[in-house]
This record gives structure tokens, C-alpha cells and sequence, in this order.
């Protein structure tokens, strides 16, 4: 792809980032004003639009750059925008742009205080992913990606009084520091390449490096580590099931609908276009990582109670998905065939896309249901379809594409994820050709099990009837969370009825990593990624057809049957009638998923006692990878810590010893 050198486009979203900047800055002399704190929110939010325009400008125009003389001496910052951070920037915007209009409406019954320390990190939270989108060299790259970091530590903290928040945020900030030292580690592969000089930190000299086969996997394995840490991949995942619930509902949309995907750029960008060499096992490292993540984090979501919990492991099983995209391309890639990575590819970014809609709409969805009811615990919700139709109405939209039930977005991604595996021809290396068959199977099972936890979501949370005397009370969100709302769902939509100009749209992302494009051999009524013979799927003739049918049948009973229907009262069935408790719990729904997983999880059981006046049941299950790793790594920190203290007290012949020991050591070494 050419480039120009200039102040257009990417200027035009320099100009986003300083307007975030600005309204953060603004809100520190402001703090003691909530209405114009609030008034930051919908600012924002446009500030998002603008983004997303020229996200697209950056797909459809040539790649632009420039350089912004600040920073340290010698270290301007260099920017660039092409067609992948083109698209990663209209992802960021229509996220942004939904999510911060929900926001104004959630914030406002904040109290001033935690309102003022959201209006600082908002807005620069929205400038900092923006910058790691635009960095073309490791310098700013890793600046905004630590402010992306920080800023996001205290949205997550933005409620510090409670001890259970300090510690998300801490585990939070703990990943993400051990992600960020083996990002640098990576850009310090990537910079001995044999350049010198000012400019050897750019992305523009780590593109024309030459390094040896171990060298390029060490900075891809660096790379995984780091990104794969932001991204929650198993077994980096342990901070995003603590962060996400401790976050307000808006920062938790943002984090899991946006800044996840920062991390699928940024190895996009490693992987495909600051190493120029790839090897197969790269993919396979990647897909089995990806499987493994997709089918934890499904399992974990099926047995939660907590529905902001459910919706964080539901974020590890969707990253999961599109990281097993991403190592198919890889091998695709390797391979020689263009074709399939572009297909697989295609799918990665059509679903990263998706994610970041119809995840966003259930956090914030969730948002407004922990306002009416005032608790995320499904055995105290039910039958909130009642009190809350709006809501309601677009979570079950929301609920539909992730479950990846068509006409809506969800389908078409996993459609192609799943076309990729299906096309894909003998390969070189055998047991690759005996694993992916695997690897297809397990796909759709991670698929059916994301429909069976959206199923126990919606169903307990938004069904039945209530399981708590206080939901009587609970009333419907305001206009600027529906209007937040009915943005994503919309979108959730459109992209699901119109796959065939979305995947157009994409395409200069595709063609710049995997250097081919996707075909569709049905035009713009009709996908059809390969061959049309073989597979192929038509949303619009689909959502008409179903719809007829719909109708018909609405029809057939409200008109052929009015006057026909006879009502008396119901059998009793043994029993005087029907009461909450007799409803499926969330605890029920997760019960067979425990008993046929339990290899994956502890599970702590609380059963009810003979004397209790109302027996309880409840079950909570523990990632076993705390026991496994971090417990361990913990101890073995602790001891440590312990050995070394000792050096620190005693006599001052010790220390005098010491210090003749180490001077002996380092005179052997020099010689």
C-alpha cells in the first residue's frame, strides 16, 4: 500500500485524541460541577463518531503518517494510519459512540466525587487506545499503551473504598505490567536488526530488519505473551473475570467491547507486518491457545451466578474464538494459501467487530438491571421483561448475535470461522490434518455452549417471574441509556443483514495482512466466501422469509381462532400454584456443566441445612489455575522474599562479607 506524508487523514484523528485529551483535562477544574461533568459524556461520544469516520477514510485511502515533534530529544512521536488500524479505529468509535452516550444517563445518579475521577479517565482512556492504534514506532507505542493501562486501572478503581475493587485493580495493574515487560522485550528483538541511530525504534526499520528464524520467534513469542495478557488468553486470564465486575457497567463495556481488541492489533501488527518471516507452529501455538481459551471460558461462564462475571468469561470465550481465527490465518498463511487465510482473517476481524457491539450492549444492558434491581446475583432477578421492555427487548437482541443465531451479526463471523475450518485442504504437516478436524468440532461446541450460557442469562434474568419482592420497584432506563442501547443493537443488525458490504468495507485490512482479499462469488444479496456450490448464506431472503412466516402464523391465531378459544381455570398439578422458587435457578442451569467439567474447576458447594426456613443451594466455581500457577509463583515470591530479608539484618561483618564475596565474583567474570 502507498503512503503519503502529511496532516490527512491522520491528523484528522490526532485532532480526536487532543479533544479526548481536552475534555479530560477540563474535567479537573470542573470536578465540583456535575452537570458539566456529565455534559463531557455525550462530547465524548461524538468525539467517537468522528473517530469511526475516519476509520473508514483510513480503509478506503492510502496509508498516511506524521511525525509530532514531542517527547524526549532526538524521540518524536511517529504516527501512521492505514487500512488495519483503520478498521481498529472504526471499531473503537462505534463502540465509543454507543457506550458514552449510555454513560451520560448511568452517571448521573454517581456521586460527585467517583463522577469526577470518570470524567478524568474516560476521555483519556478513549485517546489512549486511539494512540496505539496510530504509533508507528516502539516509543509511542508502548506510552500510550501504558496509559491505556493506568487510565484504566482507575476506571476500574474508580470505587476504591471497597476492598474487594483494590484488589481487581491491583491483580488488574499486576498483568498488565508483565505484559508491557515482555512487549518491551519484544521491540528490543525487533530493534537489534542491525539498524542504528534515531530512527532504529521505528516500526518503518523493524519492517525492512532481518532476523534469523530464532530471533523472529522469540519477538513473536514475546508478543503472545504480552498482547495475550491484554487479551485474557488462558492462562493470562486470571485478572479480566476480577476487573470486569468491579468496573461500572460503561468501563466495563469499553474494556471488553474495545480495549481487548487492542491487543489483536497489536499482534496482528507484529506478527503480520513488522516480521516478515512466519513459521507454522506460530499458528498452531496460537490455535491451540485460542481453542483452550474459547472452550474455559465458556465452561466458567455456563456455571456463574453473577451476570457481569458471566459476560467476562463469555469475553475469554469470544477472544478465544478469534485467536484460533488468528492461528488458522497463520498457517494459512505459511502454507501459501491466500485464499484461506483471507477467509480466516475475514472471520477474525468480522467477529472482533461484532464482539465489540453486542458485548458492549449486554454490559451496559446489564448496567441499567443492576440499577433497577440494585444486585447482579441471579437468584435475586427474574421476570424484569415486565418492569423493563425497552431493555429488555434490545438485550434479547444483543443475547441472539452472541448466541450466533442469524439473521444478526454473531452468525455471520462464526458462519465464516467455521467455513475456514471446513475448506481447509490437505496441509503439508500431517498432524495438522488430524488436528483440525479436532479443532472444527470443538468450535461449534464452544458455539453451543455460548448459546446454552445466553440462554440461562436472558432466560433467569429477564423471564419468569420475579425471585426477589423488591423488583417491584425496579423502572425502566432512561432516554440516554435506551439511546446508548438501541445504537449497539442496531448495529447488531445492520452488520448481520449486510455481510457482504461489511466484508467489502474490510477488505483493505485483509488485503494489507494477508495480502488478498475475500472473494464472494454471490454479490451483495448473497455470501458466499469460496464457492457458492459448497456453502453459501443469504440474510435478507433469510429475515423476509422468517418474518412471512412469523406473520403468518400471528395471523392464522389472532384472526381464524378469535372466539374459538375456551378459558377456564388451570389444573392445580398437586400443588396451590406457581411461585418463583419453583423456577429454574442459575445454579440448575449450571449444575450439568459442573458435573460433566468438573476436571476444569473447584467447586465449592453450600448445602442447605435441616433447619434452615428456607433451604438455600449454592455453588461457586474456582479457576484452577490459581492452584496450579499463580498460587505456587506466590509462594515461591514469598520465600524468596523471606531468604533475602535475612541479608538484611545482622552484623556488619555479614555485610562487610558479602560485599568481598560479590567483588571476588566480579573479578572472576572479568577475567
Amino acid at each position: 500500500m502507498s503512503e503519503i506524508t502529511g496532516y490527512q487523514p491522520v491528523a484528522m484523528v490526532w485532532g480526536g485524541v487532543l479533544c479526548w485529551l481536552a475534555l479530560a483535562l477540563l474535567a479537573i477544574p470542573l470536578r465540583a460541577h456535575k452537570r458539566w461533568l456529565l455534559a463531557g459524556f455525550p462530547l465524548a461520544a461524538l468525539t467517537g463518531l468522528w473517530v469511526a469516520a475516519v476509520g473508514v477514510a483510513g480503509l478506503l485511502l492510502p496509508a498516511s503518517a506524521q511525525i509530532v515533534p514531542v517527547g524526549f530529544p532526538g524521540l518524536p512521536v511517529h504516527l501512521r494510519l492505514d487500512a488495519l488500524s483503520g478498521f481498529f479505529l472504526l471499531l473503537l468509535g462505534m463502540g465509543a459512540f454507543g457506550v458514552s452516550v449510555y454513560a451520560r444517563g448511568y452517571f448521573q445518579h454517581m456521586e460527585i466525587g467517583e463522577l469526577a475521577r470518570l470524567a478524568i479517565w474516560y476521555p483519556a482512556f478513549l485517546a489512549a487506545m486511539t494512540l496505539v492504534l496510530l504509533a508507528n514506532d516502539a516509543y509511542a507505542f508502548m506510552v500510550a499503551w501504558e496509559l491505556m493501562a493506568l487510565s484504566s486501572y482507575f476506571l476500574v478503581t474508580s470505587d476504591y473504598r471497597v476492598e474487594e475493587i483494590r484488589k481487581a485493580g491491583f491483580l488488574y495493574l499486576l498483568m498488565a505490567h508483565i505484559g508491557a515487560v515482555a512487549l518491551l522485550l519484544c521491540f528490543g528483538v525487533l530493534q537489534g536488526n542491525g539498524h542504528t541511530g534515531d530512527a532504529a525504534f521505528t516500526f518503518s526499520a523493524m519492517r525492512h530488519g532481518v532476523l534469523t528464524p530464532t530471533q523472529a520467534s522469540l519477538a513473536f513469542l514475546f508478543a503472545l505473551i504480552g498482547f495475550g495478557a491484554k487479551a485474557g488468553l488462558v492462562p493470562l486470564h486470571v485478572w479480566l473475570p476480577e476487573a470486569h465486575p468491579a468496573a461500572p457497567s460503561p468501563v466495563s463495556a469499553l474494556m471488553s467491547g474495545v480495549m481487548l481488541k487492542m491487543a489483536l492489533y497489536g499482534l496482528l501488527r507484529v506478527g503480520f507486518d513488522l516480521l516478515s518471516v512466519r513459521q507454522e507452529w506460530w499458528g498452531v501455538l496460537v490455535l491451540v491457545l485460542g481453542l483452550m481459551t474459547a472452550l474455559y471460558g465458556v465452561i466458567f461462564a455456563a456455571v456463574q451466578s453473577d451476570i457481569k462475571r458471566l459476560l467476562a468469561w463469555s469475553s475469554i470465550e469470544n477472544i478465544g474464538l478469534i485467536f484460533t481465527g488468528l492461528g488458522l490465518a497463520i498457517i494459512f498463511s505459511v502454507e501459501g494459501k491466500s485464499g484461506l487465510a483471507a477467509l480466516a482473517l475475514t472471520a477474525v476481524l468480522y467477529h472482533a467487530l461484532n464482539h465489540a457491539l453486542f458485548k458492549s450492549l449486554l454490559f451496559v444492558g446489564t448496567g441499567s438491571v443492576l440499577h433497577a434491581s440494585g444486585t447482579r446475583l441471579m437468584s435475586g432477578l427474574g421476570g424484569l421483561m415486565r418492569k423493563m421492555p425497552w431493555t429488555g427487548w434490545l438485550m434479547l437482541l444483543g443475547v441472539l448475535a452472541i448466541a450466533g443465531l442469524p439473521p444478526l451479526n454473531g452468525f455471520v463471523s462464526e458462519w465464516l470461522l467455521l467455513q475456514a475450518f471446513l475448506f481447509t485442504p490437505g496441509l503439508d504437516l500431517h498432524y495438522l490434518n488430524m488436528m483440525l478436524p479436532v479443532a472444527t468440532a470443538s468450535v461449534a461446541l464452544v458455539i453451543a455452549l455460548a448459546a446454552y450460557v445466553m440462554v440461562k442469562f436472558y432466560g433467569v434474568v429477564f423471564l419468569g417471574q420475579p425471585r426477589n419482592p423488591a423488583l417491584k420497584h425496579a423502572h425502566e432506563a432512561d432516554i440516554w441509556q435506551r439511546m446508548g442501547m438501541l445504537w449497539l443493537a442496531s448495529a447488531c443488525v445492520l452488520l448481520g443483514l449486510l455481510p457482504s458490504a461489511v466484508i467489502v468495507l474490510i477488505s483493505p485490512a485483509v488485503q494489507q495482512v494477508a495480502g488478498r482479499v475475500l472473494t464472494n462469488d454471490g454479490g451483495w444479496l448473497v455470501l458466499a466466501p469460496m464457492d457458492a456450490a459448497r456453502a453459501s448464506y443469504a440474510p435478507l431472503p433469510f429475515w423476509l422469509a422468517t418474518l412471512a412466516v412469523l406473520l403468518l402464523v400471528y395471523g392464522l391465531v389472532r384472526f381464524r381462532y378469535t372466539g374459538r378459544v375456551r378459558r377456564s381455570a388451570a389444573w392445580q398439578c398437586g400443588f396451590p400454584a406457581v411461585t418463583a422458587r419453583m423456577q429454574d435457578s442459575a445454579e440448575g442451569f449450571g449444575q450439568p456443566i459442573q458435573h460433566i467439567f468438573s476436571s476444569f474447576m473447584q467447586v465449592d458447594r453450600q448445602y442447605p441445612q435441616p433447619q434452615d426456613r428456607t433451604p438455600h443451594y449454592a455453588s461457586v466455581s474456582i479457576d484452577q489455575w490459581w492452584h496450579f500457577l499463580y498460587l505456587p509463583i506466590v509462594a515461591a515470591t514469598n520465600w524468596l522474599s523471606q531468604q533475602t530479608a535475612r541479608l538484611q539484618h545482622g552484623r556488619i561483618q555479614w555485610y562487610l562479607t558479602y560485599s568481598f564475596i560479590t567483588l571476588l565474583v566480579l573479578l572472576v567474570f572479568v577475567q
